[in-house]
């Protein structure tokens, strides 16, 4: 009988983490792992550089970052289980002065030491992420995203679902449209030069 109890309340308690993180992000659909290598490559991941994996979920990005990488990473996740399970996760595999966990919000914490930031965030997720991201990344940072589209900054590369954004200002797509209406007017006024 106490086992069926103890069943039922774990079971409970990971139907409430999953539809918890819903509404501030996303539910916890992890990246496979050739996801995960995908984004890691795409990004280009220099040693001691610091990742920062937004809904860190069961870790998996953070300790490969710090591991095949050697890499310094921090992943924020929101879901009390998958927090814990993390703190356990890294702790057993050796890596508490390389990864830290930070149990919150991503809205709310401060993302302007980051190098590379990795997500797989809902759309309007991401929507709402990117005016953050502009304002906190310091220029050129390297944000990979699994799947879906920051809409307002150039795609700098793809790999498959997986997109590369440098987020600097002259990379948004603002930008870009007015760097070409630019570059449209400066061929339209030689044209005009070489006519008779």
């Amino acid at each position: 009988m106490a086992v069926l109890i103890i069943s039922i309340l774990l079971a409970a308690a990971l139907v409430a983490s999953l539809i918890w993180t819903n509404p501030k992000g996303a539910p916890w659909v992890p990246s496979s792992m050739s996801a995960v290598h995908q984004m890691l490559e795409l990004a280009e991941i220099k040693p001691d550089e610091l990742v920062y994996d937004l809904g860190c979920g069961d870790g998996r990005i953070v300790v490969t970052a710090a591991r095949e990488y050697q890499a310094r990473a921090v992943g924020i996740e929101l879901d009390p289980l998958r927090w814990l399970w993390c703190q356990l996760l890294i702790t057993a595999l050796g890596l508490r002065d390389r990864v830290k966990i930070q149990f919150g919000d991503l809205f709310k914490q401060d993302l302007s030491e980051a190098d590379v930031i990795t997500c797989y965030l809902l759309p309007e997720t991401t929507r709402r992420l990117e005016n953050k991201l502009l304002r906190e990344l310091k220029p050129d940072t390297r944000v990979v995203s699994n799947t879906f589209l920051f809409p307002g900054v150039k795609e700098t590369a793809q790999n498959g679902k997986t997109r590369l954004y440098l987020f600097s200002p002259e990379h948004t797509m603002g930008a870009f449209i007015k760097d070409q209406l630019e570059q449209s007017a400066g061929e339209s006024d030689k044209e005009k030069g070489r006519q008779p």
